[in-house]
């Protein structure tokens, strides 16, 4: 499959996603025991939502509806042809073999409704195949074992989270609180699902078997907590904060930290200082292969 060498700067802009202009991003990379904070690219360019390869070689990025791939210690874009996807936002991911993609492209069905869909196509580019019949459908978690996607639809109104093969079929609710779920992924053994959620009144982060019984609330603070991500060793989860109280929104251009649980004994720690970020920071799995690290966008704004 062909891919195609571009400089994020010359990316065309297009009204789609949280495509902004006066945007400074910067993709960092963040050691969890030493908080050292390394520079890996920053660019007068809005993107967001850092995968790490399963090799640790590189990171997958979205910006302006497109895809892309940024190899670390190289100053150098791929965009990623993803074929007639072209409106794709900020939740995508790699399978757990690193050989497919996922992606939540916009899309229309039948009958006129229109929204996020999740499709999945080779990790190296090509023409994605639809998985999800409904939308909007925003995709999150892969199993650790490649059979299964979760993710997040509204239904009749109402937020929750759903799991699918990865061959499509009918999907299965997960979730049936009141207000928002979102965030589902799933534990490096599959036997649970993290994610954060309204149910509540206030945004936290919570636990429930991969089947979705016996959800239970893992964080009680005043901050609004949002996306967790497990380590691939299973001992740690990292999630961002928002330092004030979002409701159910998680908006871009807000203070936020990173914090990290350790799920052996449940105590958090904060990663970073308060940073200027939010939407697009963490949306996505960034953790290195090796659970030390974890990748993230931060932003400033432009005079």
């Amino acid at each position: 499959m062909k891919t195609r060498i571009v400089l994020l700067m010359m990316i065309p802009l297009v009204s789609f996603g949280q495509g902004r202009n006066n945007v400074e991003s910067t993709l960092e990379v963040l050691n969890i025991q030493t908080g050292e904070r390394e520079v890996i690219h920053k660019d007068t360019i809005h993107f967001e939502a850092p995968n790490w390869s399963r090799d640790g070689t590189y990171f997958i990025l979205n910006s302006r509806g497109k895809l892309f791939k940024l190899v670390r210690g190289e100053d150098r874009w791929e965009e990623i042809d993803t074929d007639f996807a072209q409106r794709c936002n900020n939740d995508h991911g790699i399978s757990p073999d690193g050989k497919q993609l996922v992606i939540s492209h916009y899309t229309e069905v039948a009958g006129g409704a229109a929204g996020s869909a999740i499709y999945i196509l080779p990790v190296t580019g090509g023409v994605p195949v639809k998985v999800t019949g409904k939308v909007p459908s925003y995709w999150h978690g892969w199993s650790p074992d490649g059979k299964t996607l979760v993710y997040v639809g509204r239904r009749e109104g109402e937020y929750d989270i759903y799991s699918i093969s990865v061959d499509g079929g009918d999907e299965t609710r997960l979730t049936r609180c009141p207000g928002l779920d979102d965030g589902p992924e799933y534990s490096a053994d599959g036997k649970y699902i993290y994610y954060n959620s309204f149910c509540s009144g206030r945004m936290e982060i919570w636990k429930m078997e991969a089947d979705g019984s016996n959800p239970a609330q893992l964080t009680d603070d005043p901050c609004s907590n949002w996306f967790p991500h497990p380590s691939p060793d299973g001992r740690y989860l990292v999630y961002l904060s928002y330092i004030t109280d979002q409701q159910q929104g998680h908006p871009f251009g807000k203070d936020v930290k990173l914090r990290l649980m350790d799920l052996e004994n449940g105590k958090i720690k904060d990663l970073t200082e308060v940073f200027f970020g939010g939407q697009g920071t963490i949306n996505v799995p960034s953790w290195s292969p090796d659970s030390r690290e974890v990748a993230f966008v931060s932003y400033r704004l432009l005079e």
